[in-house]
């Protein structure tokens, strides 16, 4: 098939027990990303046994996500499979800066672990809600929030396919916001499971830790151009370090970045998962602009299986 390629990266959620198992056992370069210190506890073990549910809690999600999918990166570059563009949604966009060689695997890993205990930090004591809107405009949901406001922050966070808006915030606010949104129209509000009212403006403390942060650590200029999800496309005229600091803060926009890949002429998408989430929004925007599935390629790697199938097939190209 011919096309561009690029690689989208999953986001904070897709994680599960075992997950990379069977990558570490077959791939020196992929153990290097899990036996790595530099988040600052057992990554492996997290990943493998999940003592105290910590894989789920955000501080030890971030980097245990990014090692996932730096390990990957890493079997990926050593075949000398090279993407036209990578993105990733929230989280998953600092191992789309991975594969683009802003960061090596130790500082990719140790930069979201930062990232996850600010954020972290930036929840405790809200009581968060978020929840997928079906149904409504961009406007709509704007309209929606503000209606809401006396009941505590809500917003939009999350454009992700057609017709699905998702919004977060203090959970009080978010389940008015659901009433509201129904009132207006609605087909559903479908309440969905959140440690915090990430990609808010309740986000600023993690958004100011960041920006000090990155004051402290170098940004490589990417080989392979990043897609960033809170502008929906290139990064303009803005910096790495902007954007980053934004995305925690403000709606991540994944439909305008999947949309403008596929003007750009990507047929091959290739989710460095774990989970399929990304190419289920691949398949709902391309079905809203008329493409035809049999136009374009997903690909899913979560595992040694898909790692192989991967290599076999961009080998034949």
């Amino acid at each position: 098939m011919r096309g561009k390629i690029a690689f989208l990266y999953a986001g904070q959620g897709s994680q599960h027990i075992g997950m990379g198992r069977d990558l570490y056992d077959i791939y020196p370069e992929f153990r290097k990303a899990y036996d790595s210190t530099a988040a600052g506890f057992d990554i492996k073990q997290i990943c493998f046994e999940n003592p105290k549910g910590y894989l789920d809690e955000t501080e030890y999600t971030q980097p245990c996500m990014a090692a996932f999918a730096c390990g990957i990166n890493q079997i990926l570059r050593n075949a000398r499979i090279k993407p036209d563009y990578v993105c990733g949604l929230s989280l998953g966009e600092y191992s789309a800066l991975n594969m683009a060689e802003v960061w090596d695997i130790d500082q990719t890993i140790k930069i979201t672990a930062l990232r996850g205990k600010a954020m972290a930090r930036a929840s405790n004591g809200i009581e968060a809600g978020m929840a997928a809107i079906i149904g409504l405009t961009e406007e709509q949901i704007s309209t929606c929030c503000s209606k809401t406001a006396t009941f505590g922050i809500v917003s939009a966070s999350n454009f992700n396919c057609p017709g699905q808006i998702v919004i977060s915030g203090e959970k009080k606010a978010v389940d008015r916001a659901c009433i509201v949104a129904k009132e207006m129209g609605a087909k559903r509000c479908l309440p969905l499971p959140v440690s915090g009212p990430f990609h808010t403006s309740l986000m600023q403390s993690a958004g100011e830790a960041l920006e000090q942060y990155f004051k402290t650590i170098e940004f490589k200029t990417p080989v392979t151009e990043v897609l960033y999800d809170v502008l929906g496309g290139p990064i303009g005229s803005a910096t790495i370090q902007e954007v980053l600091i934004q995305q925690v803060q403000r709606p991540i926009r994944m439909e305008q970045v999947i949309q403008y890949l596929f003007r750009q002429n990507v047929r091959i998408f290739v989710e460095v998962g774990p989970g399929t989430v990304l190419s289920g929004f691949v398949k709902k925007i391309a079905k809203a602009m008329g493409i035809d599935s049999n136009c374009y390629e997903l690909v899913s790697i979560e595992s040694a299986e898909t790692v192989e199938y991967v290599l076999g097939q961009f080998l034949k190209r």
